[in-house]
């Protein structure tokens, strides 16, 4: 009988045991090899990039690594802001962040030569290869402490104001929304630069705050602003702004090396077949409901005013050589660098 009883209660603690570990053995397989990440950005949830660019990443991302990396986004700012971003990848508050470089100007002094006024880029597919290319070239410290998925870009924006701007006359001292080198640009032109996000700028043009905004066509319709602005003044050598899409060092460690590959050759495809595309499709799509559907009034400069607009920001892209040169870079080297891949890429 007491055999019996020792028998039984063995048995008993065992079955205890074993209900004890469960989660402990349930976490050591396939669920807890899951890495579930955070991405934030500043875009709202229905625009393009959350829609045509971040879902479907996440979705070949977790498809690819069969489950083991799982994304979740936070469109809008719902994370952070899109100015705090970087740093918030950096230090691992979110794991995955899209924003752009401009909004943290003077943490990024290198990449600030893919904004400067004067190198005309053809669209947006030619300005994101040669940024990426030139990422790839220069290697700049500023972005190796967290790891960089892919870049894109805006390519060449335009002048939307609430009056018309044909001349540097119309221009002077009007307030016009502005970030990064944008803002020196327009400052070299005699405007007066008001730094705010895009997510800012419909209520400030609606209430007057700024009569104007320097960014590409594609905010007329994904930021509404084609409702707030009346005139396009076509200006493809002020503007080109530039996105990050980046990854927490340490999140990216923790992916095992196969997966790591999955990842960069997902990467690699959405940058050729929808990254480089993104802006172009939305300008257009923007330009021709801003005119046809809003009636926006469309300015062409003339030759004589774009050689002096032309000639004014050059000041911008001094400055900047000077900068570099003063951060241990060949600040003339890195623009010419950038400005041959523009030429290679027309």
């Amino acid at each position: 009988m007491k055999s019996l009883l020792k028998k039984g209660r063995s048995t008993i603690a065992v079955v205890m045991l074993i209900s004890l570990l469960m989660p402990v053995l349930a976490g050591c397989g396939s669920g807890g090899d899951t890495q579930e990440l955070k991405l934030a950005h500043f875009w709202p949830a229905s625009h393009p990039v959350e829609v045509e660019l971040i879902q479907p990443w996440i979705a070949a991302v977790e498809n690819a690594t069969e489950g083991r990396v799982k994304v979740t986004s936070y469109p809008g700012e719902t994370l952070m802001t899109s100015a705090e971003i970087y740093e918030g990848v950096k230090e691992g508050v979110a794991d995955i962040g899209l924003s752009c470089f401009s909004y943290t100007r003077g943490q990024f002094p290198v990449l600030e030569v893919f904004e400067l006024p004067g190198v005309i880029y053809n669209d947006s597919a030619a300005a994101t290869k040669v940024a990426w290319e030139g990422i790839q070239d220069l290697n700049p410290k500023e972005v190796q402490d967290t790891k960089l998925m892919m870049v894109f870009t805006t390519g060449p924006g335009h002048l939307f104001t609430r009056t018309p701007v044909r001349n540097l006359d119309d221009l002077k001292g009007l307030e016009i929304r502005a970030t990064g080198l944008s803002a020196a640009t327009l400052k070299a032109l005699g405007a007066t630069p008001v730094a705010m996000s895009q997510a800012e700028a419909y209520e400030s043009l609606s209430k007057g705050v700024v009569k104007g905004n320097l960014g590409p066509t594609e905010i007329l319709k994904g930021w509404n602003q084609a409702e707030v602005t009346n005139c396009i003044t076509i200006t493809p050598f002020l503007y080109n702004t530039l996105f990050f899409f980046t990854m927490n060092t340490g999140q990216w460690n923790k992916i095992s090396e196969k997966d790591q590959q999955e990842i960069l050759e997902i990467n690699q495809m959405l940058f050729d077949d929808i990254a480089c595309t993104l802006w172009d499709k939305q300008n257009e799509a923007a330009y021709t409901y801003a005119v046809d559907e809003k009636g926006m009034e469309v300015i062409e400069l003339t030759a004589e005013e774009i050689a002096v607009w032309t000639d004014m920001v050059k000041s911008v892209q001094d400055e900047y050589v000077t900068k570099i040169d003063g951060l241990g870079y060949d600040g003339r080297g890195v623009l010419e660098t950038v400005m041959g891949l523009a030429d290679k890429h027309k």
